[in-house]
């Protein structure tokens, strides 16, 4: 296995950045992380990077200020500091609603990093062709990229967060570059979504994994944890979706992904099957420990499943890589949160984003998954 960071907070420009059309105070890369993972049509590797972008003093004048997009610009708002709870550093709740309300530190856009073949060398950043808020449900930023390639299209799901909705966004392209919005697709919270990389019977596949303020007891014998866990939908053409009836992956008792799972890079079609690598949480302090896990499902039935790999990590956080940065962390547990994947032959070259904070390139041998 190799390990690498490839792109960090110190790699972006921000006097390119898409906010400076309306935000003049200074602002700081929180973190370039959680890239969307393709291979270009000159084979060279693209990083869609999620890069989030925050105010350096977002505190003043008994006030916490958070960026917002508008059509005609960035604005900032103020909140103040009594009507708000600001546990989680990258967020904040309002006080005195019957609902839980959040606002967000910092605003998220999408930044394409092409990399040469090998995934060890920056080749190009493509300002031009950056990603950011265009429509009122996404207000807070676009986050999150997952890319998959059919046939000759590449799509890429995100997620649009906004006070609209809290929904799952769909680009296309045909050169895996530059990427036209074609809208919502799911229409609540889902934060995982993800195409398989090709076709199954005819219709697109995709992982998704819907969010919910309560969720439902499995019997006390059961071998499951209630919770967040990654469902299937089908679809005859990447903008309607249906849930399968079918149970999908969930979280397991006493698994290191007991408190969560969800969807991580595109499922890819093996000899014995879909293979798809997870992110599971291990329940500590606010938002817990991040890993890296896989599963093998049929190649026909997707709804069934052949293998969950849950007890033996496949990736976990590695400080030894965000060393030299460790001055700009600011999450109190380890993340590793893997997003995307590239075949290398005897290879898996696979991308994830390192404690919020940095990109990370892992290299895997396929005998890893026999």
């Amino acid at each position: 296995m190799h390990d690498a960071l490839i792109f960090t907070p110190d790699d972006v420009d921000l006097t390119r950045s898409p906010l400076r059309r309306g935000i003049a105070e200074p602002t700081y890369v929180l973190g370039a992380f959680n890239p969307g993972f393709t291979r270009l049509p000159n084979g060279n590797l693209l990083l869609m990077v999620r890069v989030a972008e925050a105010l350096r003093e977002p505190v003043r004048d008994g006030h916490v200020h958070a960026i917002r997009w508008t059509p005609e610009g960035y604005v900032t708002d103020a909140w103040p500091l009594d009507a708000v709870d600001m546990t989680d550093p990258r967020q904040f709740e309002v006080k005195g609603s019957r609902h839980r309300i959040l606002a967000l530190t910092s605003l998220s856009w999408l930044l394409p990093v092409e990399l040469d073949p090998a995934g060890e060398r920056i080749v190009a950043i493509h300002y031009d062709a950056a990603i950011e808020p265009a429509a009122g449900y996404q207000c807070y930023g676009v986050e999150d990229a997952r890319i998959t390639r059919i046939g000759d299209t590449w799509y890429m799901t995100t997620c649009s967060v906004g006070a609209e909705r809290h929904s799952t966004t769909l680009h296309s392209a045909r050169d895996g570059l530059h990427y036209r919005l074609d809208g919502i697709v799911l229409d609540h919270q889902n934060k995982d979504m993800i195409l398989f990389e090709g076709l199954v019977g005819g219709r697109f596949m995709a992982l998704t994994r819907p969010l919910g303020e309560v969720y439902f007891a499995y019997p006390p014998d059961s071998p499951y944890v209630g919770g967040p866990s990654i469902n299937f939908a089908q679809s005859p053409d990447a903008l309607h979706w249906k849930p399968l009836d079918a149970p999908g992956l969930r979280a397991r008792k006493g698994s290191q992904a007991a408190m969560k799972i969800g969807g991580g890079t595109q499922p890819v079609l093996t000899r014995d099957g879909w293979m798809m690598i997870y992110h599971g949480v291990e329940a500590r302090e606010s938002v817990g420990i991040y890993r890296s896990f896989w599963a093998l499902l049929d190649r026909d039935d997707p709804a069934r499943i052949l293998r969950v790999e849950d007890e033996v990590p496949l990736l976990e956080a590695n400080p030894a890589l965000t060393a030299r940065i460790a001055h700009q962390m600011y999450l109190p547990t380890p993340v590793v949160f893997s997003t995307g994947l590239v075949d290398m032959g005897d290879d898996y070259l696979v991308a994830s984003g390192e404690a919020d904070l940095a990109c990370r390139m892992t290299r895997l041998a396929k005998e890893r998954f026999a």
